[in-house]
């Protein structure tokens, strides 16, 4: 599991006046104009949301404008201040070195970072392997029978499950294809938006890496097409995704509402060296009573792990 560096300042994770909510949740294909002025946009938000303390500055008191200014970033990347300016405006194009120099002035973790050379076009994305990925991982997933879990592409599509996420949160399969998406699951589908403890949260933890990922795809069609169904279902993320925001979803601990009872599962990530922009979404169990429980409601649910369930393999073979 990937941690932040411990020292980049942490930054709020909420949104607020800096954020500009209200604006459209948009991925548009992008020109190399666009790329720059994306560029800038994501400079300038990062920016904004450091205190001059943040970067070894003296604190000053009521300042005009939110965070540091530009002339501060341009003298902590050794850059003049008019060009710093310009690269913020999207009028020029920096090389690596010098958006090397601009990250660290920022405080860019290695996903800000990453996601800014790829905005500058200085990152090659890897090759889309996903999809020979599914049948590979497939016997992986099924010997996790305590542990519900997902295969994801990059858009966080599920292309594949276990019985044991089938037992807690329902058949994938019932979704329909356009909204079988882990982002939608969480902020749109009620059993798992209702029935997870603290589904908002991950939601809007997940959305940071969403754009860390297709942000190095701005031309993916289905990329556009999750952000407008994350858009109509929760019209209120326009702010957080205007946040700019980029990172890797580390894990964190949540509960499931059953019938009998609340399970506690620990979320984290696994990320199969063949393919960066795969991820594993596992649910382990917190405590062994955790894992009697999921054991029982499985026990109960048809088609669970111990009774084999052609309809379930099909999915997975497909």
């Amino acid at each position: 599991m990937l941690s932040r560096p411990p020292d980049v300042p942490d930054v709020p994770d909420v949104p607020d006046r800096r954020c500009r909510p209200g604006r459209p949740i948009r991925l548009e294909p992008m020109s190399d104009d666009a790329r720059q002025r994306e560029l800038g946009f994501f400079l300038r938000a990062h920016r904004e949301r450091l205190r001059p303390e943040d970067v070894g500055l003296p604190a000053t008191p009521r300042r005009r404008t939110p965070g540091l200014r530009r002339e501060e970033v341009a003298a902590l990347s050794g850059l003049g201040l008019a060009w710093y300016t310009w690269l913020e405006q999207g009028r020029v194009a920096a090389s690596r070195q010098v958006l090397e120099a601009v990250a660290r002035a920022l405080r860019l973790d290695d996903d800000g970072r990453r996601h800014a050379l790829a905005l500058a076009g200085l990152h090659t994305p890897p090759a889309d392997r996903h999809h020979t990925l599914v049948k590979a991982l497939r016997s992986v997933l099924d010997n996790w029978p305590n542990c519900p879990a997902l295969l994801l592409d990059r858009r966080f599509d599920v292309t594949a499950w276990n019985d044991a996420y089938t037992v807690l949160w329902g058949d994938p399969a019932d979704v329909p294809e356009p909204q079988r998406n882990l982002l939608w699951l969480l902020v749109a589908q009620p059993r798992t938006r209702d029935g997870m403890g603290g589904s908002e949260d991950v939601a809007k933890d997940l959305l940071a890496q969403f754009r860390a990922q297709i942000g190095h795809h701005p031309d993916d069609q289905r990329g556009r097409a999750v952000l407008e169904l994350l858009e109509q279902a929760r019209p209120e993320l326009r702010a957080w995704w205007q946040c700019r925001s980029v990172r890797v979803f580390t894990g964190r601990t949540v509960s499931a509402a059953t019938p009998l009872g609340d399970i506690s599962l620990m979320l984290s990530v696994l990320r199969p060296g063949d393919d960066p922009e795969s991820t594993i979404w596992l649910q382990t169990p917190a405590t062994p009573a955790d894992r009697e429980l999921l054991t029982r409601l499985a026990a109960e649910t048809p088609g669970a792990a111990g009774r084999p369930d052609p309809a379930a393999r099909q999915r997975l073979s497909a």
